[in-house]
């Protein structure tokens, strides 16, 4: 018997997005108007339903693609959305329990070894690697735009240059909290500090799942399939995921 377990926030207007979501609905009686007929037209005096929905590619729980960190990516043009292999998106799970990094901090090549380590697991291609933070725990509020680890440029190429494709995170970037990025930079004038783990994407093309939650509710570090398939929303830099893994209950059982 396969499980599911949601690792989705649901798009909704919160404080803890950078943008906001309007939702103007269209309900049921003024639906048939639309449609040049009248509600009493429909079973029950209604027709149906809909909704226009304005909002950012990155908002709710989406997945970057190469196009989002710049225009080239390994020196060919950077894939789109829409042109993300599927192929990527559906492989085994790996959490990696990171929740020790302090806010503000990056997670360093170490700490994911220590991590793997942790998890009695080597990291090999097609793996789609969650970082564990904590972070979803303040979805709902302001501080959740502020207030969690992100990944280094360094602990980037760690992951992708064995193989991995997709690297998640239960945190409102993967980057470090953007005020601590910027202060960085003002204070030092090394371009580094901006956006590293985003911009190693234009060496080498990776995708990005952000705004991950209920990594908690994972069997443990492995055991698992991520199922993580974008909105193919044509030419853009990044699309509304659902992303759900698949628990084998029978291994759990044994295990």
């Amino acid at each position: 018997m396969t499980r599911l377990v949601d690792l989705s926030v649901v798009t909704r207007h919160t404080p803890s997005e950078a943008t906001p979501v309007v939702v103007e609905p269209l309900d049921h009686r003024t639906g048939a108007v639309v449609l040049g007929l009248s509600p009493e037209d429909f079973p029950g005096g209604m027709a149906i339903s809909n909704e226009t929905v304005t909002l950012t590619t990155h908002t709710g729980t989406h997945m970057d693609a190469p196009l989002h960190y710049g225009p080239v990516s390994g020196g060919a043009p950077a894939k789109s959305i829409d042109q993300v292999p599927l192929e990527w998106c559906y492989g085994p799970g790996v959490r990696l329990d990171v929740r020790h990094v302090p806010a503000g901090e990056a997670v360093t090549p170490a700490q994911l070894r220590d991590a793997l380590d942790g998890a009695g697991h080597e990291v090999r291609p097609g793996d789609v690697v969650l970082l564990w933070t904590g972070a979803d725990r303040l979805w709902g509020g302001a501080e959740y735009l502020r207030d969690y680890a992100g990944l280094s440029g360094e602990g980037t190429a760690f992951l992708v240059e064995r193989g991995v494709r997709v690297i998640g995170i239960d945190a409102w970037g993967l980057d470090r909290p953007v005020h601590r990025m910027v202060e960085d930079y003002r204070r030092t004038g090394d371009r580094g500090h901006l956006w590293p783990a985003h911009v190693y994407g234009r060496t080498t093309e990776y995708l990005q799942l952000e705004k991950l939650a209920n990594l908690g509710d994972l069997p443990g570090p492995t055991g698992f399939t991520i199922a993580c398939f974008p909105v193919a929303v044509a030419g853009c830099g990044a699309g509304w995921t659902r992303v759900v893994a698949l628990v084998d209950d029978r291994a759990e059982g044994e295990a």
